[in-house]
């Protein structure tokens, strides 16, 4: 606001009065005459005379003068120097000499650029179409263009990142995306609607916004205070302090414009969001604040944990925030929390780090614990498969032994009968032939006192020369004798009768006809007693000890007792270990319980 000074018309002194839209239009003049002032008639020029910038009435005309020297303001000359034009933000009639820069406008203070607008008003009286295009810069949301006057035919041009509205009257009609446009009646379908526009080369009224499309990055935010809230891990109060930055763009032109720009020369980002002042610096820091702590409850993340946590907490804060700025035509795509400030003074925040540093030591000594007591038992089952294993070969090496011994007795035994019987071939006579004669010799050797004699009879009578057909009855004799000592030998192993029949080889006597009888299946208990045919020793009552299972070998050998096959020396192999289940079932050998199914070892 601006002070000027206007001649009163009844005592021609001068009375001051004020510029602005809040001033007061009637100027009371110290001779008591009130001065209605025309706001729209009013114009300021600078004296010829002594140089200071006057504010006078138009329609005085030639007579105004300067209140200073008294000079005479305009003259024939000047009027036709004079360019005249309207004020672009409260549309008053101005007026100005045509080699003036700028003057500011006498109602509203704004500055006016009058070589733009003999510019464009030579250009309207020729004809000739204006070129319109954006001239801001790139930290401007929205931009006013400064002409509000215009031609038809003038030249319209948006580029990629821009878009194109125009205003009349206050109320936002068309718009143009990226492009190059002729304005005309075409191309202006709802302004021509409301207000037709001129023909070709005609002026017409409007006002364009320029709309930046531009996503702006790296703007700053913090919280002005602190945000208090409970731990969710430990339910400790602590405060909190976050900044950081986001990216921020035009979602709606038309809305952002009508929303927040109205009537003002444009938009740009300190007044989107740079001091205290800005326009949506509240509405973020409160949202912020308001659902930091929400956050963090609700996804029970530790105040100790945030770091790790920031992508989470900056996704969910810009969905907070970016409902309240669509609402004005504008979109966060990202927003950043760079920085949480912890209160690392306060005494409750220092005791819950301690309280977390003791539950993660509390954890690694439980997780080393765990790691040893699993190698161990690795370990053990480790030596336990090796033991086992060992075993295995052992005995795969006795079984081969004597299998390899074994094979070596019957090779040896089969090359000593077969050169026994290459000999007897040789000598003339047969396996049963020789057999005869050995058993003969062994019982003239080693025979009772009957072969014994028969053996010195013999030899007396070779002794004594007799005739080779005394020899031949002498081995007749000498063929009965044997024969009672072959029957005694072959008596061996028969059983004796109750009646005194001795070496009986048949199943009943031949003296009395008692049968043969059965062999004991007795058993000798440990006490001492023998031949015992019960389950339990009747001297002390052990029970009978089992009889070892026979078992099968797989090189076909069937009905085996022993710990070895006899055919192919192969161990016997151990019997599974039997176990209980915890329903009751006892002595199971297989993997599950036949009775309810449970897993061994479970």
């Amino acid at each position: 606001m601006s002070k000027f000074v206007i001649a009163c018309p009844v005592c021609n002194r001068y009375a001051e009065g004020k510029t602005g839209f809040f001033a007061t239009r009637r100027i009371h003049c110290a001779c008591g005459n009130t001065i209605h002032v025309k706001t729209d008639k009013l114009t300021s020029r600078e004296c010829p005379s002594c140089g200071n910038n006057v504010l006078y009435d138009q329609t005085e005309g030639k007579n105004a003068k300067c209140p200073v020297c008294q000079a005479q303001l305009v003259s024939d000359e000047s009027m036709n120097n004079l360019v005249h034009f309207r004020c672009d933000t409260c549309g008053c009639s101005l007026q100005a000499a045509k080699s003036a820069t700028r003057i500011t406008c006498p109602v509203c203070d704004t500055e006016q650029d009058v070589q733009m607008k003999l510019k464009l008003q030579e250009d309207q009286a020729e004809g000739i179409p204006v070129l319109i295009r954006y001239e801001g810069d790139n930290h401007t949301f929205v931009w006013k263009h400064p002409h509000t006057d215009f031609v038809t035919g003038s030249q319209l041009i948006v580029h990629e990142t821009q878009e194109a509205i125009f205003f009349r009257n206050g109320e936002a009609l068309d718009s143009f995306p990226a492009g190059r446009y002729t304005l005309e009646t075409a191309t202006l379908p709802k302004m021509d609607a409301l207000y037709p526009v001129p023909v070709q080369g005609q002026p017409f009224h409007a006002e364009v916004y320029f709309v930046n499309l531009t996503t702006h990055l790296g703007i700053k935010w913090g919280t002005n205070s602190k945000v208090g809230l409970f731990d969710p891990a430990t339910g400790i109060h602590v405060e909190l302090g976050a900044s950081g930055a986001f990216n921020l763009r035009v979602s709606d032109a038309r809305k952002l414009v009508m929303r927040v720009v109205g009537t003002t020369d444009g938009l740009t980002r300190d007044q989107v969001f740079g001091g205290d002042m800005s326009f949506f610096r509240t509405l973020v820091m409160t949202k912020v604040k308001g659902n930091l702590a929400r956050v963090i409850k609700e996804n029970h993340i530790s105040v100790l944990e945030l770091d790790e946590r920031v992508e989470q907490i900056s996704a969910e804060l810009k969905n907070a925030i970016n409902p309240d700025l669509a609402e004005y035509g504008l979109f966060m795509p990202e927003f950043y929390v760079s920085n949480i400030v912890t209160p690392d003074d306060d005494p409750n925040f220092r005791r819950m780090k301690q309280q977390h540093a003791e539950q993660y030591l509390r954890v690694r000594e439980e997780e080393i614990r765990k790691a040893e007591a699993e190698a161990a038992f690795e370990r053990k089952a480790v030596e336990a498969q090796t033991a086992a294993r060992m075993k295995v070969i052992g005995a795969q090496g006795d079984a081969d032994a004597l299998r390899l011994q074994a094979q070596a007795e019957a090779d040896a035994y089969r090359m000593q009968a077969e050169a026994e019987a290459q000999e007897m071939r040789m000598k003339g006579y047969t396996y049963q032939q020789e057999t005869a004669r050995q058993v003969g010799l062994e019982a003239m050797k080693n025979g009772n006192g009957t072969a014994a004699g028969v053996g010195g009879m013999v030899g007396d009578m070779m002794q004594l020369g007799v005739g080779l057909g005394a020899v031949g009855s002498v081995i007749g004799m000498t063929k009965d004798a044997i024969n009672p000592v072959v029957q005694q030998a072959a008596a061996v192993g028969g059983w004796d009768c109750s009646c005194g029949q001795k070496g009986v080889m048949s199943n009943f006597c031949p003296n009395c006809g008692a049968k043969k009888p059965e062999p004991q299946s007795g058993w000798n208990c440990t006490c001492g007693q023998q031949g015992i045919n019960g389950n339990f020793c009747p001297n002390c009552g052990t029970k009978k000890p089992e009889a070892p299972a026979a078992w099968d070998c797989s090189c076909g050998q069937k009905g085996i007792h022993g710990n070895f096959c006899p055919n192919c020396g192969t161990k016997k192999p151990s019997a599974p270990a039997v176990w209980d289940c915890s329903c009751g079932q006892k002595g199971i050998h297989g993997n599950f319980c036949t009775n309810c199914g449970n897993k061994k070892g479970e």
